[in-house]
């Protein structure tokens, strides 16, 4: 397991179809990939940002990890909404850490990740909102996240300090009671009807 790139973002606007208009939007959805060490404090990555921290950012929510393993399904759902195939970069789907090895249904709620020098927790899964939407081109994108249950987990940070794409994640198990699969299946039961 380890971390394939960092990404990070400011505070910018997105476009959001409402009506016959296009609203405009600020959003920290829109991240670019960084080199070297990063450092990492209670709030997040040096140099990332959240508009809405209603939903996004604080304490729980400080860093947004993504497997890397869900690119490929995102890439071919993409292409097929849009009639064009183009890559999706690391980043696209708003995480800061883009992960390889470790995907939902390893993590649990209170699990902890020892990468570089920090140590961070996971929190809860993501729950996408219409910006995702958006980011992606396609109206029902957040639909499929949920339905999918590729939603990548938030991470609260234990232990300050610098990471960097290539370095290692070690998974130390929490208490074992709640995972983020369980959490999205009970989000996606509660949805409409499936797309898939």
């Amino acid at each position: 397991m380890k971390v394939l790139n960092i990404s990070v973002g400011t505070v910018r606007d997105l476009f959001v179809p409402q009506s016959d208009a296009m609203r405009r939007v600020a959003t920290g959805i829109h991240k670019q990939a960084v080199e070297g060490r990063v450092a990492v404090g209670k709030l997040g990555l040096a140099g990332d940002e959240q508009a809405d921290l209603t939903v996004h950012g604080g304490l729980n929510k400080a860093v947004y990890a993504y497997p890397s393993e869900h690119y490929a399904f995102w890439a071919k759902q993409r292409a097929a909404a849009l009639k064009r195939d183009e890559p999706l970069a690391p980043g696209t789907m708003g995480e800061n850490l883009t992960l390889q090895g470790l995907l939902e249904s390893d993590v649990w709620i209170g699990d902890r990740l020892r990468i570089g020098s920090t140590l961070l927790q996971v929190t809860e899964p993501r729950h996408p909102c219409y910006k995702f939407n958006a980011k992606m081109g396609f109206g029902h994108a957040a639909k499929m996240m949920l339905q999918s249950g590729y939603s990548g987990f938030y991470l609260r940070v234990l232990e300050t300090g610098e990471i960097a794409a290539g370095d290692a994640v070690e998974l130390i198990a929490g208490p074992r009671e709640t995972s983020i699969v369980q959490i999205n299946e009970r989000r996606r039961k509660g949805r409409q009807q499936d797309l898939f």
